[in-house]
């Protein structure tokens, strides 16, 4: 197998293992679709958990085979060239590495798929190791999760998962921390009068920046650049953030 996904492989501690879901982890799932327990918690349960990854002997080397639903939409299948293991595809590029909480949950996918148990947190180091972003739990039911990339990354290095929102009672809101580093790197940069983060439409966590009025376009874009730079060069947002937007308010 290639790179790291030589570390998905059945090891004997598994030998007793039925293929039936781990209850407490089914449970949490049900109660994620219902609106009644945050993604928080299942990523909680996940990490300590074993689960099925797919690998498959069919599909054409190298090429788009088919396509799978999950979270609503569409993601391509694709198979790792020398080792079966399947990646899906989401339509920003990103490449996700589905798992599965039971056997019956994986032939409801695809019923050729040969189920190779692994702890969760093993699988996440696994992705993470050939830069897969994302994880896809039962990507065809009976509750389909996708596993963010902070909370994969957190997931491969035995961390607990902070997530960049929490719900308060006002609604859902940016993580203080997180807003403390959006702050950080951004004020700084020249012509940068206000910063702040809320919920994005398009991405998780949208910059709100109030820039100096009178900027030409040339000069908005070379203060987009550096904010943007600046962002990426944070820890704090590297680890927590999943995806940004900017978006320019009136420097009031």
């Amino acid at each position: 197998m290639p790179g790291h996904l030589r570390s998905i492989q059945p090891t004997s501690q598994f030998a007793g293992d039925d293929g039936t879901a781990d209850p407490q982890l089914a449970a949490l799932l049900e109660g994620h679709a219902a609106g009644t327990v945050p993604l928080r918690a299942v990523v909680e349960r996940l990490a300590v958990t074993r689960v099925l990854v797919p690998v498959l002997a069919e599909l054409e080397v190298g090429g788009v085979a088919e396509t799978t639903a999950a979270d609503g939409g569409e993601l391509h299948v694709d198979k790792e060239a020398s080792s079966g293991v399947v990646a899906l595809e989401a339509p920003d590029g990103r490449r996700a590495l589905p798992v599965f909480t039971s056997v019956a949950s994986m032939q409801a996918w695809r019923a050729t798929a040969r189920p190779v148990p692994v702890e969760a947190a093993r699988a996440a180091l696994s992705a993470v190791g050939e830069d897969w972003s994302l994880l896809v739990v039962d990507p065809a039911g009976p509750v389909t999760v996708t596993v963010p990339r902070p909370a994969v990354w957190a997931m491969a290095q035995g961390k607990a998962w902070a997530p960049a929102l929490v719900q308060t009672d006002a609604g859902l809101v940016v993580d203080d921390e997180v807003v403390a580093a959006v702050r950080l790197a951004a004020e700084p940069v020249q012509h940068v009068v206000r910063v702040g983060a809320q919920p994005g439409r398009t991405a998780e966590v949208a910059v709100v920046l109030g820039i100096d009025a009178g900027l030409d376009r040339a000069g908005l874009d070379a203060v987009l650049r550096q904010v943007n730079a600046r962002l990426g060069a944070s820890d704090v947002v590297a680890e927590r953030v999943d995806s940004l937007e900017l978006r320019i308010a009136a420097a009031r």
